[in-house]
């Protein structure tokens, strides 16, 4: 059970909170921090100096003066006034990243915030009681305002939760969580608004969607070129060494050991006259590799994000400051999303051009479409039809989101990051990818089945065997979607990350 504040949170304890609910509690070293912290608020409210949120206005009404008898109004405001996103709902596994991260950022004693009001986070979680959040409504500057209004909405007892996926009002969660509404203290409004927690839950969740597909991306690669009886040639070390880049060596590697001991590719080692594969199968280790450093970087930005606090402004209780700066700006997560879309589109775009080939008997050399009696059976042409379709889509979705702009708040913030929505299409990428990775696993599996008596390694039946628990051989045409949804249904619950061995960024 990660314990929030000052222990760091690990990609592995994240996905795990995305996918499994683990338990989270904060860490009790927190508690002098958070009331020091506290307490330096207590005194600029005594002082009666400004000081930003706590006493003025918000954003381009920074320079309204707030009496004293007004502060916890104001904070109650801001989190109704704020609460105005749109559209549906982020799923479970994001709320319960948003609370962890939230959390994390708040129990490290530089948001002025009461322990009592991070425990509600934790009690929140616990009862597993999601705030509503709408997924729509943030430029990730000055940090997720509107979802994380309807999350500060809910300590008040206003809006909607989620129970065990029934919409109840606010109200309920917190009696579930046995929690009271809350009246918010100075600067806590802000502080619960402040922050990329929404960006960053939304990225992470989509890197652990984007790990699923390329663990079984490397399978269903590994898998085509036998199918296709392709060479294991442009898989030597050798190769690989020369060019240096670190996610090409190690994924060439894993082609290697999944294809060891083929007798399929044993067949062709002589008298084949075929002197080189297309690309989708020759140049894997390089378009796989250089997807997976990109991953690799991605999720270093974002294990960096999850552990940091990013609210404004920032109160430093050993020297009774509190600074105004811009930890808010979500730019470093918009830029990790982005480059996760590019990666993510690229995997799917190559998975697609080998389903190409697989149902291409001119490449191939298998039965057109993969299936006997072709003609009078259609096999995988409308399948291939899908993926390309699916490829496509994610070209358009994949253009950087942070490249874009738009001032907000009457021009007080002049740029902003489009974190939110970089973040927030990637659930629409990856799962785009892991169909077309899906439709590529029933080809590949369809395309060894008809290499038979001979057989593929030891480690490519096991994942065949994975693949036709849920999907029998295609052998004559039959309502198709059903196959497709049930191996996509294996890949989103990660069945093939063993077979990536290590690569994954959290682990899988």
């Amino acid at each position: 059970m990660p314990s929030l504040g000052h222990q760091r949170l690990t990609l592995a304890s994240l996905r795990r909170i995305a996918r499994g609910a683990e338990a989270i509690q904060l860490d009790q070293t927190c508690l002098a921090g958070l009331l020091s912290g506290v307490e330096v608020v207590d005194r600029v409210v005594a002082s009666d100096e400004p000081a930003y949120g706590i006493n003025t206005g918000f954003g381009k009404l920074a320079q309204t003066r707030i009496p004293p008898e007004e502060l916890e109004h104001l904070q109650h405001n801001l989190v109704l006034s704020h609460a105005a996103g749109t559209g549906p709902l982020l799923g479970d596994d994001v709320v319960r990243l948003v609370l962890a991260l939230k959390v994390a950022s708040l129990a490290q004693g530089y948001s002025g915030v009461r322990p009592e009001t991070v425990e509600a986070l934790v009690a929140l979680y616990q009862a597993r009681v999601y705030p509503c959040i709408p997924a729509k409504g943030s430029v990730g500057a000055s940090g997720d305002l509107a979802p994380l209004a309807h999350v500060a909405a809910t300590l008040l007892g206003v809006g909607e939760v989620r129970i065990a996926g029934e919409r109840r009002p606010a109200g309920e969660g917190l009696r579930r969580a046995r929690l009271a509404p809350m009246r918010l203290a100075p600067k806590e409004g802000l502080a619960l608004l402040n922050g990329t927690q929404v960006s960053t839950a939304l990225a992470l969740a989509g890197l652990f969607a984007i790990e699923d597909a390329f663990a079984a991306a490397l399978v269903a690669g590994a898998l085509s070129v036998d199918a296709a009886m392709g060479s294991d040639t442009p898989f030597d070390p050798r190769i690989h060494r020369l060019r240096g880049q670190p996610g090409q060596v190690e994924v060439a590697a894993h082609y290697r050991d999944l294809l060891a001991g083929s007798a399929i590719r044993a067949s062709h080692l002589r008298g084949d006259d075929r002197v080189q594969d297309p690309y989708s199968l020759r140049c894997q280790p390089q378009v796989m590799g250089a997807c997976l450093d990109v991953m690799r970087a991605a999720a270093r930005t974002l294990e960096i994000e999850a552990n940091g606090v990013s609210d404004n402004p920032l109160v430093f209780a050993e020297s009774g400051e509190i600074l105004s700066g811009g930890n808010f700006h979500a730019e470093p997560v918009a830029l990790a999303a982005d480059t996760l879309a590019i990666a993510c589109a690229e995997i799917g775009a190559l998975a697609e051009r080998r389903i190409a080939l697989l149902i291409d008997a001119s490449i191939s050399r298998l039965p057109p479409f993969l299936v006997k009696d072709s003609g009078l059976n259609s096999g995988f042409m409308v399948a291939q039809i899908a993926a390309a379709s699916l490829a496509s889509e994610n070209k358009s979705l994949a253009h950087p989101a942070s490249v874009d702009s738009l001032p907000t708040s009457a021009n007080q913030e002049d740029h902003v990051s489009m974190a939110t929505f970089a973040a927030r299409r990637l659930a629409d990428i990856a799962d785009n990818c892991t169909g077309i990775v899906a439709i590529e696993l029933l080809a590949a599996a369809q395309g060894v089945d008809l290499r038979a008596p001979l057989q593929t390694s030891a480690s490519l039946q096991a994942a065949i065997a994975k693949v036709r628990a849920v999907a029998a051989h295609y052998a004559a045409d039959r309502f198709f979607a059903p196959d497709i949804e049930a191996v996509k249904r294996l890949v989103s619950a990660g069945a093939f990350n063993a077979f990536a061995g290590g690569l994954l960024p959290s682990g899988g």
